[in-house]
């Protein structure tokens, strides 16, 4: 029987008591790593769209549609190379659960995959997170386990794999060294491939949110590797410590309270966050994230989450900029889950009231940019 206790990121976890020499087991980890690539050779690809920009401006704007995966979100890919990572380090076993720390969509694609190899999963997750998506959750097999402060998610969802025997996935930690950041048609790769015949194959910067901060670290790196002239830009919503531990180049920064851009934005500085391989960051009032994504919807026609609000406000800005200073070029940003999971938030004038935000400013701003090419000061 082997005993050797796996390294954790956040408090260690649950004795191994799997025999790894065993051919049952052995087979079983075959056929999971079977299941997991499989899913990949039928869902690695998403669309690159266009949003429409006036021709005179010499500048393209794209989004990378991730929420055509399987489970409707860029997680998907997250969750996809976590549990390659943990079946592939033994951490993952027959019969035990997978346990996340999740607002959300991660938990939905993690629960995607624990049922398609047959384990179960449980998602730690605030309280206020969207019914829909708990919904999906426990569409695909999934438990859900609420907690009313989001700063405790991570101690309890140690907790309970302590409780059960079970595996502590910390998409929190374990996002940017799960991820192929070299290429093997990661979301950076893809981006490139598929902007090669355009006029601009290059783009001049790319925009990724960051939740775990996994996306952004594999997108800087993948550019840094191929030494592309490509810049990476990270917004960062309300409530949400990236920004000012970039800024103040402070790994403790930390905030009191959690995102209302469900998915993105931290209380404390992630592990997977690597500040040093970016090059810009922008501070995103939420009301902006909910009028670019209500301007996305009226440009071409889809819904979309607020995280996604968040990057087009900031992709915005740099089209603007690029306007001003005479450059040409694209930019492009992510669409990273459908607005059908938010209709009762980012698309319910209540949820605006309730929450106390006003997007007619915002609203006028993307208009007067989408017009003229001029930002507002």
């Amino acid at each position: 029987m082997d005993t050797t206790e796996s390294a954790a990121g956040h408090g260690a976890r649950a004795t191994v008591d799997v025999d790894r020499s065993d051919p049952e087991y052995r087979a079983w980890l075959k056929e999971a790593v079977r299941k997991v690539q499989a899913d990949a050779n039928r869902s690695a690809d998403t669309h690159l769209l266009r949003f429409p920009l006036p021709e005179q401006w010499g500048i393209d704007l794209y989004l990378k549609d991730e929420s055509t995966h399987p489970t409707g979100s860029l997680k998907h890919r997250l969750a996809r190379s976590l549990f390659l990572y943990g079946l592939c380090n033994g951490w993952i076993r027959p019969g035990k659960p997978v346990i996340e720390a999740s607002s959300g969509s991660t938990a939905v694609s993690e629960a995607y995959f624990a049922k398609l190899i047959g384990i179960p999963f449980i998602a730690v997750m605030p309280r206020t997170t969207s019914p829909e998506k708990c919904r999906l959750i426990e569409f695909h097999g999934g438990q859900c386990h609420f907690v009313d402060d989001s700063r405790t998610m991570y101690e309890q969802s140690a907790a309970l794999a302590a409780e059960t025997g079970g595996h502590y996935m910390d998409q929190f930690t374990y996002a940017e060294r799960a991820t192929d950041w070299r290429g093997n048609n990661n979301i950076a790769e893809s981006i490139y491939q598929q902007l090669r015949l355009e006029r601009f194959p290059e783009p001049a910067w790319i925009v990724a949110t960051a939740g775990t901060g996994g996306t952004s670290a594999t997108i800087a790196r993948y550019v840094h590797y191929l030494q592309h002239d490509t810049r990476v830009c990270v917004p960062d919503p309300e409530n949400s410590c990236f920004f000012d531990g970039w800024t103040n180049h402070d790994p403790l920064a930390a905030s009191d309270r959690g995102s209302r851009i469900e998915g993105i934005g931290r209380p404390r500085m992630e592990p997977s966050f690597v500040p040093g391989a970016i090059d810009r960051m922008m501070k995103v009032p939420d009301a902006a994230s909910v009028a670019a994504v209500r301007a996305l919807e009226r440009a071409i026609g889809r819904k979309a989450g607020g995280s996604t609000g968040t990057g087009l406000w900031s992709a915005f800005k740099l089209i603007a900029e690029m306007v001003e200073q005479g450059e040409r070029g694209s930019v492009v940003t992510l669409l990273c889950d459908p607005g059908d999971r938010y209709l009762d938030k980012y698309y319910s004038d209540s949820w605006l009231e309730e929450q106390g935000l006003d997007i007619a400013p915002y609203t006028a701003a993307i208009d007067t940019f989408l017009t003229t090419g001029t930002w507002p000061c």
